[in-house]
């Protein structure tokens, strides 16, 4: 608190950071305080309240920052009304979408500008704005600083923004276009300087900002430019933070960039920069972060490069062509210490030595190396050092590793992601891999030769949202204990030898998305379960190449929440998760999905109809049926999927007219009904007849356009009578209802249909699709 030395007036309040919590209410005593100049409520926990309207009541306000304080709901008008030189709104969050809380309407935005005209520092960011900037912007003549952030901002760039500023200009992630303007090089004195995200138009990068001599924060990233960093960004040595990633940038790395000694922060990732890193990095003492990740850089790097950089704590080199050489005794002292260290794709044969001496590491890469060997429980002695406990995130797949997952692994208990897939380890999984990290959320053992059970304890405090076993030989039944990982959306356990009945218990997984359970020995009868409620969340469900028996109701697996048509949900939510976590001071997200690849055989054969069902899937795009012994008519039903854009229905024993519903299917651009047994005039008019003959070949009894058959011609309509082979007892004729990718407006890509040995009289073995999850991909 701050007073008046003859009044005693507080004139100065500074509550940043004192963990208040709740809303302000109107007629607080804090609105009493008329004589208040400076009022710091930064970094505190307003419960998503307005800001009160009566801020009014304090009208020799100067400095007001409520930023950080999860404020949400409009700016009031009244804060337009005072009159203030520094402002600050930005950075109200929600704390789990991490969106932007507060809104600012177009014309408080306008009177905002038009009143404060002596304002020095306007900071806005992360308020949703929705509009342009208004031309008065170039009244505020006293403006420094300037930052709107993810704002929602569109438009042209306006140049009037910087005809005053001289201090910083923040406006990453707006919506403009066109081009950024030169005139930008007339503000000799700005120091900040962030347009990443911008959308600016394709062309060179500008080389006139390599005016801005003052420039300590440069940042063009996520733009469209195309070109060889300029020479004129040499002059930029005051540079603290230098980022150009994801963007179309071409040539070599600059070697006068050894002479930014002052340099913290340097991103160049995601670009197409190709040439060796320059042997001159290593005169940046002060680097901390150094992102090169997925460019064309070649040539060999050695490690002794980094040795005198002993701020640099993460190291992203992904991605490349390069070829990470260490030397064979290093010394600890002159090690730097990681967090994070991006070394995949490096062409590494053997483990770096350096790694024994590393304490801090959070999250190491590895990956699609030329690594081999034994998975070594002893840093010391082992191919493999085990990381240290620090670590986040672990990543190991995609190599030749061999031997056993050592015990000592579960030492790490901070590890968020495991993933060692896609190498030759075999031997039994520790007991202890299943509760040896609450934190954990991935768990990525696929594509090994693991064999054993399941580990079969899992904490009442798991994190773990995606577990992928497949193609290793686990053999046993599912622990129970797995109902404990409430938050579990994937569970992959395809092309094992586990032998149990169909887990019903699951359905208590509330968040479960992905159930992945083909070629196993699963039997019996999948039955009702104890609770009556199917699984809440399921979208795709594999239960191909297994020994079950007995009917199969849909009911008994989805529940009625999802099968509801009017579901929105994004179509890519139920294969990815992410983890998030501060890593060195900084947030890392890191994204993990599934590629579904719908693969027919071509042979399979099943005696069925299309269920009506289907046309409740009101999301579903694809469709893909063919090859095998579908009878009866085609559902006219189908005509309400009206976003489906491939129907593959050939290859069956169809029979009846083509409904005249299917021409409802607008987006329709692949269409094969042919060698069926359809018969009638194929509908005119619309887009079926779109299609060439071969969608509509091998149906005798069709007749019409763009078929040389005339609807008229008896013969044509004529049907041949059905062979001995063709013919089936009722008694073999069994009514399926479908085990279904999904439910829910554009979420369901494809239909999985799942395997089940149906016993009548004799077991009938019935293979449908198959269903390949199997490639794991990542998006940083």
């Amino acid at each position: 608190m701050l007073c008046e030395g003859n009044t005693g007036h507080v004139i100065g309040l500074d509550l940043s950071s004192s963990c208040l919590y709740g809303s302000i209410n109107s007629n607080s005593t804090l609105f009493r305080l008329v004589h208040l100049q400076s009022l710091n409520l930064v970094d505190n926990n307003f419960n998503y309240s307005q800001i009160p309207t009566t801020i009014r009541n304090l009208p020799k306000l100067r400095y007001l920052n409520l930023s950080a304080s999860v404020f949400s709901g409009q700016v009031p008008s009244e804060v337009s009304q005072l009159s203030k030189s520094s402002l600050d709104l930005s950075l109200n969050l929600d704390g789990v979408s991490i969106d932007g809380l507060l809104t600012l309407k177009p014309s408080n935005l306008a009177s905002l500008v038009h009143n404060l005209t002596r304002l020095e520092n306007l900071y806005l960011g992360y308020i949703n704005i929705s509009s342009t900037i208004p031309e008065s912007v170039a009244n505020l003549s006293f403006l420094t600083s300037l930052a709107l952030r993810n704002c929602q901002l569109f438009g042209e760039f306006p140049s009037l923004l910087v005809i005053c500023l001289n201090s910083s200009l923040l406006l990453a992630g707006t919506r403009f276009f066109g081009n950024l303007p030169s005139s930008i090089q007339k503000l000799d004195s700005l120091e900040e300087l962030d347009v990443g995200g911008c959308n600016f138009s394709e062309g060179l990068v500008p080389s006139f900002l390599g005016k801005l001599r003052q420039l300590t924060y440069l940042d063009i990233s996520k733009n469209n430019y195309g070109s060889p960093i300029p020479d004129s960004f040499s002059n930029l040595t005051q540079l603290t933070v230098f980022r150009i990633g994801t963007s179309h940038l071409t040539g070599p790395i600059p070697s006068w960039l050894g002479n930014f000694s002052k340099l913290i922060y340097l991103d160049f990732s995601y670009n197409r920069l190709n040439g060796s890193i320059p042997q001159t990095f290593s005169n940046l003492i002060n680097l901390e972060i150094l992102y090169l990740q997925y460019n064309d850089l070649s040539g060999t790097v050695e490690f002794q490069m980094f040795q005198n950089l002993q701020n640099l704590y993460q190291l992203h080199l992904n991605g490349n062509n390069l070829q990470f050489l260490t030397e064979s005794t290093i010394v600890n002292a002159s090690v730097p210490q990681f967090t994070i260290l991006g070394l995949s794709s490096c062409n590494i044969r053997e483990f770096p030595s350096f790694l024994i001496y590393q304490k801090n590491l959070q999250k190491l890469y590895l990956a699609e190396n030329r690594l081999h060997g034994q998975l070594s429980s002893n840093m010391f002695h082992g191919p493999l050092p085990i990381p240290p406990p620090s670590i986040l995130g672990y990543e190991i797949q995609d190599n030749k590793l061999t031997g056993e997952v050592s015990p000592e692994i579960c030492n790490l208990s901070s590890l968020q992601a495991l993933d060692l897939s896609n190498n030759n380890l075999s031997g039994m999984l520790p007991h202890c891999i299943g509760n040896f990290s609450d934190r954990l959320i991935l768990l990525l053992l696929a594509n090994n030769s693991l064999h054993g059970i399941l580990p079969q304890t899992y904490s009442k405090k798991s994190n773990l949202r995606m577990i992928d076993v497949s193609y290793n030989q686990l053999q046993g039944q599912l622990p129970r204990s797995l109902a404990n990982c409430v938050m579990l959306e994937t569970l992959v356990l395809s092309d094992n030898k586990f032998q149990y009945v169909f887990p019903s218990w699951l359905v208590t997984l509330p968040e479960l998305k992905v159930l992945a359970m083909r070629h196993n020995d699963f039997h019996g009868v999948i039955g009702k379960p104890e609770n009556n409620n199917g699984f809440l969340k399921l979208r795709i469900l594999d239960l191909s190449y297994n020994n079950f028996t007995g009917e199969f109701l849909s009911e008994y697996i989805f529940s009625e929440y999802a099968m509801r048509s009017n579901i929105t949900v994004n179509q890519l939510t139920y294969m990815k998760t992410n983890i998030t976590y501060d890593a060195g001071g900084g947030a890392i997200t890191l994204d993990y999905g599934y590629t579904i690849t719908i693969a027919n055989k071509g042979v399979d054969r099943y005696y069925s109809k299309i269920d009506e069902l289907m046309g409740n899937l009101k999301g579903l795009r694809s469709l893909n049926v063919s090859n095998n012994i579908f009878t009866g008519e085609i559902p006219s039903s189908l005509g309400n999927l009206t976003l489906l854009e491939a129907l593959d229905l050939s290859q069956n024993k169809l029979s009846g007219e083509i409904p005249q519903q299917l021409a409802q299917l607008t987006f329709l651009s692949q269409f094969n009904a042919s060698h069926n047994s359809l018969t009638g005039p194929i509908p005119q008019g619309n887009q079926l007849t779109t299609f060439n003959s071969t969608s509509y070949e091998g149906n005798p009894g069709l007749c019409g356009d763009p078929l040389p058959n005339k609807c008229g011609n008896a013969k044509a309509n004529q049907l041949p009578s059905p062979t001995e082979q063709e013919t089936y007892s009722s008694e073999s004729r069994i009514e399926w209802i479908f085990v279904v990718a999904g439910f829910g407006s554009g979420l369901v890509q494809g239909i999985i249909l799942a395997d089940l040995m149906i016993r009548r009289r004799y077991a009938l073995f019935l293979k449908i699709v198959d269903l390949l999850i199997r490639a794991v991909k990542r998006r940083r």
